[in-house]
């Protein structure tokens, strides 16, 4: 859940999962939508609103807009059942009302391709007047027709999330891995 609060209303960017039928018997029928809820604390009222018709899950952000007023979520975008078959970029600021789709950029892996969660990682991570989406997406991405798994790293500015790296893994990444991108930085802190 992302979301900012003022002195009146709360604003929530929350994945919902809609299933047809038992989501344990019928997986494939399963669809997770992102939406934006709207809460009015004065007048005690909730709108929510769906931010595209797309299925999308995994959402992040760009982890140094943790805590703060942010304009993009990317979101794994869905395929077959439970499978992610791309990546899209969803511009907070579109989500009025009355907006039926704020992705403003989107990246699919081709044909019995999957991947998993994405992961932001800033360009500049220690360049305040960086632009917020200055950075990559990085993620894994299983080809179920050759059997071969990679590491993609693609442009989050760019308006088709241009892959501008792919290295071929030795072993698959199951489905559902969980990452996280630490810098040389961090690293050194710990030490």
């Amino acid at each position: 859940m992302l979301g900012r609060r003022t002195a009146a209303t709360l604003l929530l960017w929350w994945r919902q999962i809609f299933c047809r039928e038992n989501a344990l018997e019928r997986i494939d029928l399963v669809h997770s939508s992102m939406e934006r809820i709207e809460i009015n604390l004065r007048a005690k009222t909730v709108a929510r609103r769906s931010v595209s018709g797309r299925s999308l899950d995994f959402a992040v952000i760009n982890p140094a807009y943790v805590g703060k007023k942010t304009k993009y979520i990317y979101a794994a975008e869905g395929g077959r059942s439970s499978s992610r078959a791309g990546l899209a970029k969803i511009d907070l600021s579109l989500c009025t009302p009355n907006s039926d789709d704020c992705v403003v950029a989107s990246r699919l892996y081709g044909p019995g391709c999957y991947g998993g969660e994405p992961f932001f990682v800033a360009r500049e991570p220690n360049n305040p007047a960086a632009e917020e989406d200055d950075g990559y997406l990085v993620t894994y991405v299983h080809n179920e027709n050759t059997e071969e798994s990679k590491f993609l790293v693609m442009d989050a500015k760019s308006p088709n999330l241009e892959i501008v790296a792919s290295v071929k893994l030795p072993q698959r990444v199951p489905y559902g891995f969980h990452g996280l991108f630490v810098t040389e930085d961090d690293l050194n802190k710990l030490q």
